[in-house]
């Protein structure tokens, strides 16, 4: 099945929702290869795993290279809940991704725009198309209300 950038959030969506329930940030994304079909999914796993890099973008990253047998990921599509970090927007412009679809902007971590912008620096080899702010508000109320429980104020 072939997905719209509306549609591989969602499908971040489910993901996170699943980590949120297992005790992890609700962090979901899923890799989609050129004819726009999954191929690859995770969630965060850092607690499960006791792993600081255990994010939902390397995860997915790293399926998606087993999947197609390559470290190189051109031609797919990495779509997040979340603005990714510097470390998950460097890992997708190493792999080569083509796009990167994500929810919510991240104001305290994100190097997608809102504190660095990694994957748009010039003097990379690389820089991916970026479409930000799909489902949005969905995936910014996943979170709030997850911490609004686990942390509460």
């Amino acid at each position: 099945m072939t997905l719209s950038d509306e549609d591989a959030v969602r499908a971040a969506l489910a993901e996170a929702r699943v980590a949120g329930e297992h005790g992890e940030v609700p962090i979901g994304a899923v890799v989609l290869d050129r004819s726009r079909r999954v191929i690859a999914s995770a969630a965060n796993e850092r607690e499960l795993a006791g792993d600081p890099t255990a994010h939902a973008e390397v995860l997915a990253l790293r399926r998606a290279g087993v999947a197609l047998g390559s470290w190189r990921l051109d031609g797919c599509t990495l779509a997040v809940t979340l603005e990714p970090c510097t470390m998950c927007a460097g890992a997708l412009v190493l792999a080569r991704v083509a796009r990167l679809v994500f929810g919510a902007w991240d104001p305290k971590a994100g190097a997608v725009g809102s504190l660095w912008d990694v994957v748009r620096d010039g003097r990379l080899n690389h820089r991916p198309e970026v479409v930000a702010g799909v489902r949005e508000d969905e995936c910014s109320e996943l979170l709030a209300s997850w911490f609004a429980v686990k942390r509460p104020r």
